[in-house]
């Protein structure tokens, strides 16, 4: 698992260097698509699941998750946009994702962004054996309503290893002490989605696209993150990134 999140991180670093100004969403996901099969030499764990055909989620503006990657579809400066890659190495799954800055954006944008990583990074302080998911949910919903802001709650994060999605569920809102108990070795992603609106969300025709049914922004970050003895490891951290109190 170590080993899958250190090459999604390497993944993550390689779209740091973009400027992502003028170029399409299935640009990206191309890019990506080769970067692991060919020289990470490792799978795309995205690309055939559940009948998905793409490499990435490309989730940008007021699409909270599950965007479909299009060369129609260019981004431009002021907007957002979620990357979500899974990268599977020798029969292990790593996840994760990272809300980027097009260019010049509005700072209520910006806020938002910030806030979701920071309500991220909330739920991973949380994690630590004896520790439960009521406590991990409750510290993400905590940091996102004292900032003003809605979490989503049709979607959340997941065990994962040999598969993608593994149990347990992992909820990002929550009551302290309640849910399940964290035990050392056990894997799950964390991975918040916040929107300035309402928590409304809703599908669009292609069955896989979610937004915000107000239109109003959204924002995710994930991490996949593994219960140690003494408190949590970060598998899919990346270069220059630190925990965020």
């Amino acid at each position: 698992m170590a080993e899958s999140g250190k090459l999604l991180a390497d993944v993550f670093a390689r779209l740091d260097r973009l400027s992502l100004i003028g170029m399409s969403t299935m640009a990206v996901n191309d890019l990506v698509d080769g970067l692991i099969v060919n020289e990470l030499k490792a799978r795309p764990a995205s690309k055939g699941q559940y009948g998905y055909a793409y490499a990435l989620n490309a989730s940008r503006n007021h699409v909270v998750c599950h965007g479909v990657p299009s060369a129609s579809e260019i981004l431009q400066s002021g907007d957002i946009v979620n990357f979500d890659i899974t990268l599977e190495k020798n029969g292990y799954i790593a996840d994760s994702s990272k809300t980027y800055l097009v260019g010049e954006v509005s700072p209520l944008a910006k806020r938002l962004v910030d806030v979701t990583y920071e309500a991220m990074w909330k739920g991973i302080r949380a994690v630590r054996p004896g520790a439960t998911l009521g406590d991990v949910g409750h510290a993400i919903e905590r940091h996102a309503r004292r900032n003003g802001y809605a979490v989503v709650r049709e979607y959340c994060g997941h065990g994962i290893g040999r598969e993608m999605h593994e149990d347990p569920q992992v909820l990002h809102w929550g009551r302290p002490r309640t849910g399940l108990t964290l035990r050392e070795g056990m894997v799950f992603t964390i991975e918040p989605m916040l929107n300035q609106g309402r928590a409304a969300v809703e599908t669009e025709d292609d069955g896989w696209t979610v937004v915000t049914r107000d239109g109003k922004l959204s924002a995710q970050f994930e991490h996949t993150v593994a219960v140690t003895r003494n408190g949590v490891r970060v598998l899919t951290l990346r270069p220059g990134e630190r925990v965020v109190n």
